[in-house]
């Protein structure tokens, strides 16, 4: 019996499978089917403190902050994040498998 080759089959179709099965899980949360896990969360307590005692500086950076936080949803940096934590690990995933492939295929080839 020939090990090297059944092995090698063996590693191929693992680095296709964690491949494909990367490239669905993607497909999924960029089509709003699937949540993107959450590595990062957002605080969405924000207090509101009475402006009449702080100083001219401080109202500023208040009123700044109110203005920031109309412009951008609460939780949009950490979605952001999220995002580009799996597309980082989606990365990683690919080039895993293709190795695993290319092992697997090196094995396959050799007599």
């Amino acid at each position: 019996m020939n090990y090297p080759k059944i092995f090698g089959w063996i590693l191929l179709i693992a680095g296709l499978t964690v491949i494909v099965w990367t490239l669905v899980y993607s497909f999924n949360i960029f089509t709003a089917k699937t949540q993107v896990p959450e590595l990062f969360q957002s605080d969405q307590q924000v207090g509101l403190q009475n402006l009449g005692n702080l100083n001219v500086q401080t109202q500023i950076q208040e009123m700044i902050n109110q203005q920031l936080q109309n412009a951008l949803p609460a939780d949009f940096i950490a979605r952001l994040m999220n995002l580009a934590a799996w597309s980082i690990l989606a990365f990683i995933l690919v080039f895993g498998g293709s190795q695993i492939s290319n092992l697997g295929i090196k094995l396959i080839k050799q007599q």
